[in-house]
């Protein structure tokens, strides 16, 4: 049996617009003027956890709430599917691959995305960030999407658009492949040395019959 593990935003669907916008909102409304859209490219791949315990401490579970209370409200109006992704993943499935998402944010926004997608029934499941202790680039949430699928790590490719997503996959003992399209871009995604990486979505056909 073989096993694809996806990261979900920035990797099956452009979320990117979206979560930009979203943390300028509530960053505006808590630094008036100090940041721009450009700066929030680096809060793209962490949880919110992560990045707010950085920028304001001892306010972070306010501040995820507010996050999520605008990206929720304004969730469909800003993401978009990347090419290929739903025409791909009907290819695997029919090749009888087993495929899981491994993401940072929650279950029920994963849900969402994919139902706008019409791509939820490609998956096995969905590992969000309240099924772990200790998010990507831990190894927890990729074996634990091991254990579930009954697979080995040899046979399975973790991939994502961010360096957390590679790390994690590493961590794990399983392959790795960066997407292209990553807002960060593919020379710095290069940097955490993916086995792979994709151009387009189709490429995962032909990676697949090395796993």
């Amino acid at each position: 049996m073989k096993a694809l593990l996806f990261d979900f935003d920035g990797t099956l669907l452009n979320t990117n617009e979206l979560i930009i916008k979203t943390f300028m909102h509530v960053l505006n409304d808590r630094f008036p003027g100090q940041y721009t859209e450009n700066d929030c490219i680096q809060f793209i791949g962490p949880s919110l956890k992560e990045t707010f315990q950085q920028i304001t401490p001892n306010e972070v579970d306010e501040m995820i709430a507010k996050y999520r209370k605008w990206n929720l409200a304004h969730h469909d109006e800003y993401v978009t599917e990347f090419d290929g992704v739903n025409s791909t993943l009907e290819q695997l499935k029919e090749q009888g691959i087993k495929m899981a998402i491994v993401s940072t944010k929650k279950r029920d926004t994963i849900e969402r995305g994919l139902k706008l997608m019409k791509a939820e029934h490609y998956f096995e499941f969905y590992i969000g960030i309240e099924d772990v202790k200790n998010v990507k680039p831990d190894p927890e949430p990729v074996l634990l999407a091991l254990k579930k699928l009954g697979v080995s790590n040899e046979r399975a490719l973790m991939i994502g658009d961010n360096y957390h997503d590679i790390l994690a996959g590493k961590n794990a003992g399983v392959k790795t492949a960066g997407v292209a399209w990553s807002i960060k871009g593919e020379e710095y995604l290069k940097q955490f040395n993916p086995d792979y990486m994709l151009y387009h979505m189709t490429d995962l056909l032909g990676i697949v019959k090395e796993l």
